[in-house]
């Protein structure tokens, strides 16, 4: 069975409602980005970033996967499926998507301020006085600005083992994240699809310049046929 692994940005989730939270002029619900998503943000105002992910949080219970999420699934009747995603929202696992691995973290998940590996999972808000078993303060579980990856070195070695790559609503252009497809085996055919897409075809990539719910089905449609 082949193995197609798939990395997906904010655009995946655009069609769910998902708000990017990020202005024209760079601002995130009003806030500079380093205010609500950074460890300097945190440790300056922890109310204010906690009330920005309980906004988050509560809008993510309204939405639900789009015709996007529930494509990728039908891949899974015909190849190993595999994705890796940008985005914290969890609407590839509501879908019906088996294998996801989350890059940036997840928001119905919080953690430690103590130990990094005591994650809990959490899906109403977060308040000052939230404390863990070793008492103290429990943070979004949210990979910010000038944080390690944690994950990375789990979707590389999913990249090197890809027969093909499917990129879908991500300008490829935020590291580390951004250097996943040079992993990719010598001569791996590459989809990209993405509305404005940020890269040329070429002899191994096809550009799909379409929204996630059109290009996405179209090519699910081709690969199921193409077995």
């Amino acid at each position: 069975m082949k193995t197609i692994v798939i990395l997906t940005g904010a655009g995946m989730s655009a069609e769910s409602g998902i708000k990017t939270f990020r202005d024209d002029n760079g601002l995130w619900e009003g806030h500079d980005v380093m205010e609500v998503a950074s460890p300097q943000g945190w440790e300056k105002n922890q109310e204010l970033v906690l009330d920005f992910y309980n906004k988050r949080r509560r809008q993510l219970k309204e939405v639900e996967p789009n015709a996007a999420h529930k494509a990728l699934v039908k891949l899974e009747e015909k190849y190993k499926v595999e994705i890796i995603t940008q985005n914290v929202d969890d609407l590839h696992e509501r879908a019906g998507s088996s294998n996801v691995t989350h890059l940036h973290g997840e928001l119905f998940k919080v953690r430690s301020t103590f130990d990094e590996h005591l994650i809990l999972d959490w899906k109403d808000d977060l308040h000052l006085g939230d404390f863990c078993e070793h008492n103290h303060q429990l943070r979004p579980h949210v990979v910010w600005f000038g944080e390690q990856v944690p994950m990375l070195e789990v979707a590389v070695e999913l990249v090197e083992k890809a027969d093909m790559l499917i990129i879908i609503g991500t300008s490829m252009q935020v590291y580390p994240a951004a250097s996943l497809m040079h992993y990719a085996p010598e001569n791996t055919p590459v989809y990209f699809i993405d509305p404005k897409p940020s890269i040329d075809s070429s002899k191994t990539i096809e550009v799909i310049a379409e929204k996630a719910s059109v290009g996405v089905s179209n090519l699910v449609e081709k690969l199921l046929q193409d077995e």
